[in-house]
């Protein structure tokens, strides 16, 4: 799979995300059929804002509910911002109570080809 087939993939999976909700980058690898790549879907989230593309990437966290992808948003805390106006609480940098916003991305066949 070519690397920009891959970002693709990921951009269609946070496309979905719930507003309110949250998802790691290895759920989305998996959702895509790249389990052990959630490394590489990081670097999609990191081209994602810098594309200035129209997509959630505030949502993706890594897998503790860690805000690890904040300091790729333009300007101080703007990842926390945009959670905390969809409703979750974030303390040093941790969306608290994480599994209560978890989305799980559907693994689907339209993702995995």
């Amino acid at each position: 799979m070519a690397k920009s087939d891959f970002f693709e993939k990921v951009y269609e999976v946070v496309a979905l995300i719930p507003e309110g909700k949250v998802t790691s980058y290895g759920s989305i690898a998996k959702a895509i059929g790249a389990a052990k790549s959630s490394r590489t879907v990081g670097y999609a989230m990191n081209a994602c804002v810098k594309l200035d593309r129209d997509l959630p990437a505030h949502r993706v966290v890594n897998r503790n509910g860690v805000l690890t992808g904040k300091h790729h948003f333009p300007g101080q805390g703007v990842m926390q911002k945009l959670l905390e106006e969809e409703g979750l609480e974030i303390e040093n940098d941790q969306i608290k109570d994480f599994k209560k916003y978890f989305w799980q991305p559907p693994v689907n066949e339209v993702f995995d080809s």
